[in-house]
């Protein structure tokens, strides 16, 4: 169990090589190229599964960070490998844009254009970039911003349009998935597009982008989070009238140290005050979904008083980002304490011991939630990956 920042570092540095290596090994498609589309809990690989657009883009996120803040060629050859197949399969060269999913081949196989996949789409090229220099992954991740500001932009209510047909004309289904709500705004993609741009913002400091970065921290600041309770709406209309009753816990502490990443890559003064005191009240308001075993549940619904006693693998990794910015920030150790007790869940109930990886995660019982993938078209060393690496950084800083 970590009770020290240094034990911590050691350990959480020794899961993101188990996390890597996972990837590394047990999921390359050596038949057909890129990585396999799903893995059962079991261990049985899918080799015919669909691959998807964001597991794909967030492997080749993963990987090219890693590169970089560990300086190993091999990883460097995992974040090659993995643009490769992404730039050779996932792009629409009539329409522009990213394919929502290829088959195992590696052909389309859902042409639809969800603005959530070219937020990743931008956020893993942009990675690549910073790694390899590679000119036509910048050019690739600042034709999809380009894009995203042609079709996706609502010039009058402000905000982004949820999804598209393939050639961008408007559609009936703009989910992201069947338990999402269809409505034309949401939460989850304005912060991906976000995070997207932040990455960008970072390896080419256009003045235009830096606007829409400050858009988008208003559109937050206004539209999505609620002022009072320091949490975010999940789907919203045209006009940004809220559609829901929900609080997700998970959204709302990866929010809290994003929305302040994003601030400190434009530099804004205005931003950077609202944004750091907000991830200090966000991660607050997300010890609301804290349960006695340190672990984070799923959701909130406010208006039927029902939890959803799911513990999933993301919001555990995301609790430990922000619980970890709100320390840094505010020198709560409440704050660090709730790191360690997230950390300490995470290792007694999320880690897969057998493949290296992390489980879906728990029910209420503790029982694997095991008719999920273990790695597949949702599950990826996108949120644990880098989680482990925020906190190397971080702790570095503290502990050197």
């Amino acid at each position: 169990m970590a009770d020290s920042a240094e034990s911590l570092l050691q350990q959480v540095d020794d899961e993101l090589q188990s996390i890597l290596s996972f990837w590394q090994t047990a999921m390359p498609d050596p038949v057909n190229g890129g990585f396999i589309g799903a893995m059962r809990h079991n261990g049985q690989k899918l080799f015919d599964a669909p691959k998807g657009a964001v597991l794909n883009a967030r492997i080749c996120w993963t990987f090219s960070m890693a590169a970089l803040q560990l300086n190993k060629s091999e990883l460097r050859k995992s974040a090659d490998s993995a643009y490769n197949y992404f730039a050779e399969h996932f792009f629409d060269p009539q329409n522009g844009g990213i394919y929502w999913s290829v088959n195992y081949l590696g052909f389309p196989l859902d042409t639809k254009k969800q603005v959530y996949a070219q937020g990743f789409a931008i956020y893993a090229l942009s990675a690549y970039y910073k790694l390899s220099g590679n000119e036509m992954a910048l050019k690739q991740a600042i034709g999809l911003y380009r894009l995203l500001e042609k079709y996706s932009y609502d010039p009058i209510a402000d905000g982004y349009f949820e999804a598209f047909s393939e050639n961008w004309q408007p559609m009936d289904d703009l989910r992201l998935s069947e338990k999402d709500a269809n409505e034309k705004k949401t939460m989850n993609t304005h912060l991906h597009v976000l995070e997207g741009y932040t990455l960008l913002y970072k390896v080419w400091p256009d003045a235009d982008l830096g606007l829409k970065i400050s858009g988008l921290l208003r559109v937050f600041k206004e539209r999505i989070i609620d002022g009072d309770t320091s949490t975010q709406g999940l789907f919203f209309d045209e006009h940004w009238v809220r559609k829901d009753t929900m609080v997700s816990f998970g959204h709302d502490i990866e929010a809290s140290w994003l929305l302040q990443e994003a601030a400190e890559a434009i530099g804004d003064t205005f931003w950077l005050a609202y944004t750091r005191e907000l991830s200090v009240n966000m991660a607050q308001a997300s010890k609301k979904g804290i349960d006695d075993d340190g672990g984070m549940w799923y959701e909130w619904d406010f208006a039927n008083h029902h939890l959803v006693k799911e513990k999933h693998w993301w919001p555990q990794a995301e609790a430990l980002v922000g619980f970890c910015n709100a320390w840094q920030n505010s020198g709560d150790q409440s704050f660090f304490d709730q790191m360690l007790r997230s950390w300490n869940f995470i290792r007694q109930f999320i880690v897969d011991r057998h493949s290296g990886e992390w489980k879906w995660g728990v029910r209420e019982d503790y029982s694997t939630m095991d008719q999920e993938d273990l790695a597949g078209f949702w599950k990826c060393p996108y949120h644990n990956g880098r989680a482990c690496m925020e906190l190397i950084h971080r702790l570095k800083l503290l502990t050197t």
